[in-house]
C-alpha cells in the first residue's frame, strides 16, 4: 500500500504526522499557562483527516 501513494500524498500524510503533537512544556511555562495544548491533536479513531 505505501507503494501505491502519489509523493504528494506522502509528503501531505507526514506533514499532518509531524504536526499531530502536544504543546512542549517549556512553552506552556513561559507563557503561564496560557498555551495548555493544541487544538489542532487529532486522534486517529476519532476525527479522519480529508483531502488527503
Amino acid at each position: 500500500m505505501a507503494r501505491a501513494k502519489h509523493v504528494a500524498r506522502k509528503l501531505r500524510l507526514a506533514a499532518a504526522h509531524n504536526s499531530n503533537k502536544p504543546v512542549p512544556v517549556w512553552v506552556t511555562m513561559k507563557t503561564r499557562l496560557k498555551v495548555r495544548r493544541t487544538f489542532r491533536l487529532r486522534h486517529w479513531r476519532r476525527t479522519k483527516l480529508k483531502n488527503i
